[in-house]
Formats: structure tokens, C-alpha cells, sequence
């Protein structure tokens, strides 16, 4: 099995990254669907943009001549095909959902498109926190769904966890690994646990040094300080929240502690609340458990 027609829902900041290395990786056709016109404008304009980007890096650094650099982002871009219509994702080996993180509507994007795709069309979710499970239920294919959770910025983060099912064929699970490894990423294989791996072992770090800091064990300076020093992490737990997003991480425990009460991990620090209920979500509003300008911690 083979993914030569990749389609992707969702022209944002994961699904337009998903797109770009798909593309840049030299698959047949990329074809990227929106719902709405100015996002799907606005993300193929993004693709653009961090291709030139990165092929200019590529030039600084002799990885590329200037004339490669200009072929490799108009190859790239010629097998970009931009759609407001479901309907043209029908020819896809394999369609990535990349829309926002409500499962509602994740499992009714499936129930459409089970009856769009031909049954040889491969599902998969790039949810950070919900069961793939669930959606493989709604998708009519429970053997052809799997989970592809790439990290932001999609364009330079090296990993991509491939989450199965026990539903899920044996050759769907071998051709998403093949598939994050041509878009050159490093894949790891994961069952259908909360969080899968990563966001398994970092949401409940964080809520740990949200914990810590509410109780008046340490500063949220010092915390942050132990873990970037004594552990070699680039930035602290609390600042990670912040930049990741207070709202994203509340969203994420909300749902595990619902789906998952017995969970003794799964529990929703009263300081997160609280910052969320004050609008106050980190990087993004310019404030949370710190101030910012920008992307810079203040």
C-alpha cells in the first residue's frame, strides 16, 4: 500500500504544514479543502512563504543552488491542488483531518467523507487529544482509520506519532509509517491511549508545576529555572503552558478527566481555571501565568 494522492481538511496552522511536506516530499497530488475561501487563500499563502523560506536556508547553507531552490518550491507548489468542495478529495489514497479540535465534528467530517472516498481511501486524524477510537467508529472503516499527530511547526518538527486501533489493518499501520518517513519525519507507534505519547507525559508534567506553584512550593521563576537547568528542557513547564496555550490545556484535561475520571493524573489545576475564565490564555493574548510580546516571555 501506497499514499501517492494525499488529501488534507483544514488549511490552518497544522493542516497547511501537513500539506507542505506532503508536498515538498514529492507526493502526485496534495489537494488542501477548506470550508471557507479566505482560509484556504490565507494557508496556501503560508505554504508558499515557509517553502521559500526554508529553501532559502537551504541556499545559505550549500544545501541547495539558487535554481534548485526556486524549482523545488514551484514543484512543490504545482502539486498543491486548493478545493472548497469535499468531492475532490474522492481520488485520495489518504486524507489527513486537520480541522478544529471538537470531536463532533471530527466524527461527522468522517461520516462525510465515508461516503466521498472509495473504501481503498485511508482516514487519518492529526488530534492531539482525542480517541481515535471514536472517529474510527463514525468513519464506516474502522480498519482504515489511524492517528497522524504531527507537531507545530509541522515544517520543522522531526516527529509524528502513528496511533492504532486494534481495529486498524496491519498495512494502513505500515503505510503511515512510510508516509511520516517521506515527509521526513521520524515516526513513533502508539495504541489509542490518552495523549498517545508525548502529550501522555507533558500535560500532566505541567499540571504537576501549576500544582507546585499554587501550593507556594516555588516561584513559577524557579520552577521553570530547575527544569530548563536541571533537566536540559529549553523552557519550563509554566512557561510551556503559556506559550502552547492556557485554553488548549485546559481543553485537553477537561476531556481526559471527563472520558477518564479514575484517572489520578487527569486533574485541572484551579490556577489554569482561572486564567482561562480571565481571558488570560498565555502567548496568544499577550498575558497568562506570564506576560509576552510576541513570542517573547516578558
Amino acid at each position: 500500500m501506497q499514499f501517492e494522492t494525499v488529501g488534507v481538511v483544514g488549511c490552518g496552522l497544522m493542516g497547511h504544514g501537513i500539506a507542505q511536506v506532503a508536498a515538498a516530499a514529492g507526493q502526485k497530488r496534495v489537494v488542501v479543502v477548506e470550508s471557507d475561501a479566505a482560509a484556504l487563500e490565507r494557508g496556501v499563502q503560508r505554504i508558499e512563504q515557509s517553502l521559500g523560506k526554508l529553501a532559502q536556508k537551504a541556499v545559505e547553507k550549500g544545501a541547495m543552488d539558487p535554481d534548485s531552490a526556486r524549482t523545488h518550491v514551484a514543484d512543490s507548489m504545482a502539486r498543491i491542488t486548493p478545493s472548497l468542495a469535499r468531492k475532490d478529495l474522492a481520488a485520495c489514497d489518504l486524507v489527513v483531518e486537520a480541522i478544529v479540535e471538537d470531536l463532533q465534528a471530527k466524527c461527522a467530517l468522517w461520516r462525510d467523507l465515508h461516503a466521498v472516498c472509495p473504501p481503498r481511501t485511508v482516514f487519518a486524524s492529526n488530534t492531539s487529544s482525542f480517541p481515535i477510537a471514536a472517529m474510527a467508529g463514525s468513519s464506516g472503516r474502522p480498519e482504515r482509520t489511524i492517528g497522524l499527530h504531527f507537531f507545530n511547526p509541522v515544517q520543522l518538527m522531526g516527529l509524528v506519532e502513528v496511533v492504532r486501533t486494534p481495529d486498524t489493518a496491519p498495512e494502513v499501520h505500515a503505510a503511515a509509517l512510510a508516509f511520516a518517513r517521506a515527509c521526513g519525519k521520524e515516526p513513533v507507534t502508539c495504541a489509542d491511549t490518552p495523549g498517545f505519547i508525548v502529550n501522555r507525559l507533558l500535560v500532566p508534567y505541567l499540571v504537576q508545576a501549576l500544582l507546585m506553584f499554587e501550593r507556594g512550593d516555588a516561584s513559577k521563576e524557579d520552577i521553570d529555572t530547575a527544569m530548563r537547568l536541571g533537566c536540559g528542557h529549553p523552557m519550563g513547564p509554566i512557561t510551556l503552558a503559556d506559550y502552547v496555550g492556557l485554553d488548549t490545556t485546559l481543553s485537553i484535561l477537561e476531556g481526559w478527566c471527563q472520558r477518564h475520571p479514575q484517572e489520578p493524573a487527569f486533574v485541572v489545576p484551579a490556577s489554569l481555571r482561572a486564567k482561562v475564565q480571565d481571558g488570560k490564555l498565555g502567548r496568544k493574548t499577550g498575558e497568562g501565568f506570564y506576560r509576552w510580546e510576541g513570542d517573547k516571555r516578558q
